[in-house]
């Protein structure tokens, strides 16, 4: 038998809140662990929402212990009620971490050398659910990554707020880590009744190409209701299409990475 593949890493990103970066987080993990494969989900917003969402209760030990406190990975790490997914938590007390890091001279590297020291070959994909600013959280997450997800809110002036988004991502890859790539961005909150969403559409796809997935996000309420109920969409309404999807976006990026690795 053929060791097990180091998982891909994907930072999952847009400064701007309120467009569904925790909502893909969850549910894109929930698709992809229905499809057999193993997640681990590191919550770097120090909302906590995506822990929230997951229905994690037991906080003790977070993120937070991961990059100030020097704890191993493993014993941050804990199952969740979704089979196939384990997370990291997030606290409150991530909320100072960029003061408590600024005289660390090792603060942009903390969660990659998190993740060097330990064994990850558990999981098929890793994904970081950043926080809405372009911090040292974001940061870390881009420096311990090889990719980067952007949802993309389908209204108006949507694109010019990627720019600063774009420009830190080209200062990592020209700093501390030059292998970093955009994995893709997907279009979210899309409202077919509105020609706003079909506009945005055609224009990030005039302006970005292949790097914007086929599948778009519905706005949903289906979508919305699944956390104040602690579970993902999926578990929630598996015929929503919400839910329905995060199916198909799962399938088009492991179809992707597929077509990637028999090339």
């Amino acid at each position: 038998m053929s060791e097990r593949a180091s998982p891909r890493i994907i930072a999952i990103a847009n400064q701007k809140g309120g467009v569904g970066k925790t909502t893909t987080t969850i549910n894109l993990g929930a698709a992809l662990a229905a499809m057999g494969k193993r997640v681990l989900l590191i919550d770097l917003d120090p909302q906590g929402n995506a822990s929230t969402g997951l229905g994690v209760e037991d906080r003790d030990l977070s993120s937070y212990d991961l990059l100030i406190e020097g704890a191993k990975l493993a014993d941050v790490t804990q199952k969740t009620k979704v089979d196939g997914i384990d997370v990291v938590p997030a606290t409150t007390d991530l909320s100072s971490a960029d003061v408590e890091l600024s005289d660390n001279e090792k603060r942009i590297v903390l969660l990659r050398n998190a993740f060097s020291a330990a064994d990850l070959r558990a999981y098929d994909y890793v994904f970081m659910d950043c926080p809405p600013s372009l911090s040292l959280l974001t940061v870390n997450a881009l420096v311990a990554a090889d990719s980067v997800l952007v949802p993309l809110q389908a209204e108006f002036f949507a694109l010019e707020g990627l720019s600063q988004l774009m420009l830190t991502v080209r200062q990592v890859r020209e700093g501390a880590n030059s292998e970093l790539r955009i994995e893709g961005v997907v279009l979210t909150m899309y409202d077919l009744r509105n020609n706003l969403s079909k506009l945005v559409e055609d224009d990030a796809r005039q302006t970005l190409g292949e790097l914007v997935y086929e599948t778009k996000i519905p706005r949903n309420v289906r979508l919305s209701e699944a956390p104040s109920f602690a579970q993902t969409v999926l578990d929630y309404d598996a015929t929503s299409t919400g839910a329905l999807a995060y199916k198909a976006l799962a399938e088009e990026i492991v179809a992707r990475h597929d077509a990637v690795k028999s090339r």
